[in-house]
């Protein structure tokens, strides 16, 4: 099983979500707290499972519906993935993957750990 693991940075609160091997699967923005980092994450369990697909890599690509995963190619020539939420927000977003197939396999490992992953909080940081 997956977890979200939440951690302090210098300037507020994340999280990323980590397959059962650890290898980090999608990371959110930076949340000024850590209440508004775990709304976040309870929408990308909730969003993650009924997304609909939008592969921005392929000519006339059609549109999808929110919430949303858009996979898409980014300067690096790399393939990523970001989950947009049914309002638009982007709440989750991969790495880069060399390969399509690789990004559309994280999707899947999205899905399916998201919605029932453990969530394990770091420690705050000493002021």
């Amino acid at each position: 099983m997956g977890k979200f693991a939440v951690k302090y940075t210098k300037t507020g609160v994340k999280f990323d979500l980590k397959a059962t091997n650890g290898q980090i699967i999608a990371s959110s923005e930076v949340y000024a707290s850590e209440a508004s980092c775990l709304k976040g994450l309870e929408s990308v369990r909730k969003n993650s499972s009924i997304a609909n697909l939008e592969d921005q890599t392929v000519e006339n690509y059609e549109t999808a519906v929110c919430p949303k995963f858009e996979v898409y190619v980014d300067k690096a020539g790399e393939y990523r993935f970001r989950l947009k939420a049914r309002n638009g927000e982007i709440i989750a977003v991969s790495e880069g993957y060399k390969a399509k197939t690789d990004c559309l396999k994280g999707i899947e490992s999205v899905r399916r750990n998201a919605p029932d992953a453990e969530v394990v909080k770091e420690p705050k940081p000493e002021k």
